[in-house]
């Protein structure tokens, strides 16, 4: 439920923040309509935009359909991608130190030393330490099944939300591929409306299709930046797992001799 919540309050910053974005982008484009109106010698420098007014600019002129579908696909992608990071990285433990932690004290305190350092240590790795520490009594084999069990319940954990990311990120160029034939459908009705091939009738239209495809190109970019990102940081965790719980076998072996 916190990580819901998490999600939610991310996803409305950034929505009021593109909100924002948006109407300051609005403003600014009939400010400089109404300037270059008055004055046609000013009309040169207004129209060099930075970089970021640009993409705004051009945002806004692909038309708030499949702009918007775009955007928001961006929108949940990154909240998703946030949450994900910033749980790896809380699920991150030094585990070079919890082993020499654990190891040390198993040789002074016991199995219940060995299991108050895990409960002490954050972390999915120090959860599988108590797991296994915790049925050390039942014999090896009975901790071995449990460290492998609840092995797979945290990678399941660690991997949760992340199809999501994927979905939005094949989703993204499909809206945009969609926006750009529809607009060049509509472009072709004005030509055979008009009857006649006049660039200047379609070239809005057509100007307007293309963006939709560049917008969503730019959103799966993005998205698969982050993407990688969380799979190579889950893997990274998936391994250290794996090499500790092998330790962690070693030292219980050791511990019963």
């Amino acid at each position: 439920m916190k990580r819901l919540f998490s999600i939610l309050a991310i996803t409305g910053m950034m929505v009021f923040g593109t909100a924002n974005a948006t109407t300051n982008a609005t403003v600014n484009t009939a400010a400089t309509t109404v300037v270059t109106t008055q004055d046609s010698e000013e009309a040169a420098p207004a129209e060099e935009l930075g970089f970021h007014q640009g993409l705004k600019k051009r945002f806004i002129e692909g038309g708030p359909g499949f702009m918007g579908i775009v955007l928001l696909c961006l929108i949940l992608g990154l909240a998703i991608a946030i949450e994900r990071i910033i749980f790896l990285n809380l699920s991150t433990t030094n585990t070079k130190k919890l082993t020499q932690n654990v190891e040390d004290a198993l040789a002074s305190g016991g199995v219940e030393a060995a299991k108050e350092v895990c409960r002490n240590t954050k972390g999915p790795i120090a959860s599988i330490f108590y797991q296994g520490l915790d049925r050390t009594d039942e014999g090896i084999e009975a901790a071995e099944k449990a460290v492998v069990a609840y092995g797979g319940v945290q990678m399941g954990q660690l991997e949760k939300n992340v199809s999501w990311i994927s979905l939005f990120i094949a989703l993204a160029p499909m809206l945009g591929f969609m926006g750009t034939v529809i607009g060049m459908i509509q472009a072709f009705d004005k030509i055979e409306a008009a009857g006649d091939m006049n660039p200047s009738l379609v070239a809005g239209g057509i100007k307007v299709a293309l963006l939709t495809t560049v917008f969503g190109l730019i959103v799966a970019i993005i998205l698969q930046i982050f993407y990688n990102y969380i799979i190579a940081k889950i893997d990274s965790i998936v391994n250290d797992m794996e090499d500790s719980s092998i330790s962690l076998m070693d030292m219980l072996i050791r511990h019963k001799k």
